[in-house]
């Protein structure tokens, strides 16, 4: 699953802060492997504790909170949720032009161990969302050569913010194989119009496919709609 949990907060419900909400949103779905975004940690506007953390234990499964920047008194950032044990866990710092003044962003990765004893890469990452996609651009290629070097299945998911005639999503789509070609829309929560949010995998003999692929109607908890992905390994 890629989800942007908009910090926990509902669109309909300014400052407040439901992690419930988000933690119903992915247990309702059963995925065995989540990518969040927007994740807060002793914030401010959120409270002084880990969001990543909480929803994880909700769902009874592993976490890693990866931060991108000091916000509020606290950090903001990434996340990887997973049902299987999470080892080699890093923080990839994305890079941007400095003219552009963009906020700093990141890639998560952690090597998962799946219960047949295989191993897989999987990735949670936020682009910048400047409207100028200089930064996305050059983020993607990034991404592209931490991929290159990478002897493990990966699978990474996030809210890319671009579209699928964009440059940006074009990069992806040189390292990466989407789990959607005609892609559903992601954001508004509302009649959506934008798909923002991908999953896409890569496996160095090619054997990972795509049983489904899915954008859930979650209107409540956040300001994008989940991605959900069977993936065949």
């Amino acid at each position: 699953m890629a989800y942007n949990i908009h910090h926990a907060n509902p669109p309909s419900r300014p400052d407040f802060i439901d992690i419930d909400a988000i933690a119903n949103a992915i247990k309702a779905q059963n995925p065995d492997l989540v990518a969040l975004q927007e994740v807060d940690v002793n914030t401010e506007r959120s409270g002084k504790f880990n969001q990543a953390e909480e929803i994880a234990k909700r769902l009874n499964m592993h976490f890693y909170f990866a931060k991108a920047i000091d916000h509020q008194g606290g950090d903001y950032g990434v996340a990887i949720l997973s049902k299987y044990p999470l080892t080699e866990t890093q923080v990839h710092r994305l890079p941007s032009k400095p003219e552009t003044k963009g906020e700093p962003r990141v890639l998560a990765t952690a090597k998962i161990t799946l219960p047949n004893g295989a191993a897989i890469r999987f990735g949670s990452t936020h682009l910048d969302a400047q409207k100028a996609p200089v930064n996305r651009q050059i983020q993607i290629e990034e991404i592209g050569k931490i991929a290159a070097t990478e002897q493990l299945p990966f699978i990474i998911a996030g809210d890319f913010n671009a579209t699928p005639d964009s440059e940006v999503i074009a990069g992806l789509d040189k390292y990466f194989t989407r789990t959607c070609q005609n892609c559903a829309p992601t954001i508004p929560v509302i009649n959506p119009s934008k798909t923002i949010d991908f999953i896409a995998y890569k496996h160095p003999k090619n054997k990972i496919r795509v049983a489904s692929h899915q954008v859930i109607n979650e209107q409540y908890a956040s300001d994008h709609l989940p991605v959900l992905v069977v993936l065949n390994l």
